[in-house]
């Protein structure tokens, strides 16, 4: 057998091992079949060349591995792999210590089913209607302000 696919063998054998270790994680054909792939290398080098070079084979095997996963663990292999996306954004908490009381009117953006978007002094908090559905555009009362939304009914106009 010659050199090059020796070096071929033993490539393709650590690249199924990566994406064992990596990509798909337990016993695998991918590991198993990298695991033979490597050692048919270095048997055929022993056997075709020699002592002496399928012992530098054997020795540029491992040195290989160790070094294909050692380059593939590290964070910056990661960071390139990464997904690099910020997510913006706030959680308003304790509606309470804001400007809506009891007994303010506003009105509801979103169809209350039971739970929607309502316009209460200026701010749009997550309201629920006490008594089934409200729809869009509804003016409503807040009869209660829990901390992270509303308790509201609609207003009969009269």
């Amino acid at each position: 057998m010659s050199i090059l696919a020796i070096i071929l063998l033993i490539v393709l054998g650590i690249l199924l091992f990566v994406v064992e270790f990596l990509l798909v994680p337990g016993v695998t054909i991918a590991g198993i079949g990298g695991a033979i792939l490597m050692g048919v290398a270095v048997y055929m080098s022993y056997k075709t060349h020699g002592n002496t070079v399928g012992n530098y084979t054997l020795i540029a095997t491992l040195i290989l591995t160790i070094g294909g996963f050692t380059y593939a663990l590290r964070a910056r292999t990661w960071r390139r792999l990464m997904l690099h996306k910020d997510i913006e954004g706030k959680v308003e908490v304790g509606l309470e210590k804001e400007t809506i009381k009891v007994g303010d009117r506003g009105e509801a953006i979103t169809r209350m089913a039971p739970i929607g978007k309502v316009l209460i002094n200026g701010l749009v908090v997550e309201g629920k209607s006490q008594r089934g559905f409200v729809d869009q555009h509804t003016p409503v009362e807040v009869i209660k302000v829990l901390n992270t939304q509303v308790i509201i009914k609609p207003i009969k106009e009269e």
